[in-house]
């Protein structure tokens, strides 16, 4: 049998700590995260989180309403690829793991793979969408319903 596949714990939370530092605020002692949606935290959240990506050698997109895409090569091009991912804005009083667990243990399992020179058969992505939360223009999920096709993206402009 073999071992199975372990990620770096301290590696993820690291990631995950210093994604929380960006919109970090502390309410009388209750610390959360203020990403909301195309804001200036938000901005410097996807720019670090794009900066890991590229560190790990992910080839990156982003669509017209601003999802990110993060491509990893399988063994197989002629395969669809497996997604995995969430989103980097937030709500207004998030806690830390909201949407970034998501992305970043998705793009943990990529560095594991990478450690351990393990080429999966499939295409990976990891993938994070644009206002998700919904917090600031009133519609939830909005990236990702772009992506998806249940709204158009002169709707969503």
């Amino acid at each position: 049998m073999t071992e199975p596949l372990r990620v770096d714990r301290d590696r993820l939370m690291d990631s995950i700590d210093q994604l929380a530092r960006i919109g970090a605020y502390d309410a009388g002692g209750v610390m959360g995260v203020r990403r909301l949606a195309l804001s200036d935290e938000d901005a410097a959240g996807r720019r670090l989180v794009i900066s890991w990506f590229e560190q790990a050698g992910l080839n990156v997109s982003i669509d017209q309403i601003g999802n990110v895409y993060a491509d990893r090569a399988g063994q197989d091009p002629t395969l669809a690829p497996v997604m995995a991912g969430s989103h980097v804005d937030s709500v207004p009083t998030a806690g830390r793991f909201d949407g970034a667990l998501g992305v970043l243990g998705a793009l943990e399992v990529v560095r594991t793979l990478d450690d351990m020179n393990i080429q999966t058969k499939r295409p990976l992505t990891i993938a994070f969408f644009t206002d998700e939360e919904g917090c600031r223009f009133g519609t939830d999920m909005l990236g990702s319903a772009v992506a998806t096709g249940r709204i158009a993206l002169e709707h969503a402009l």
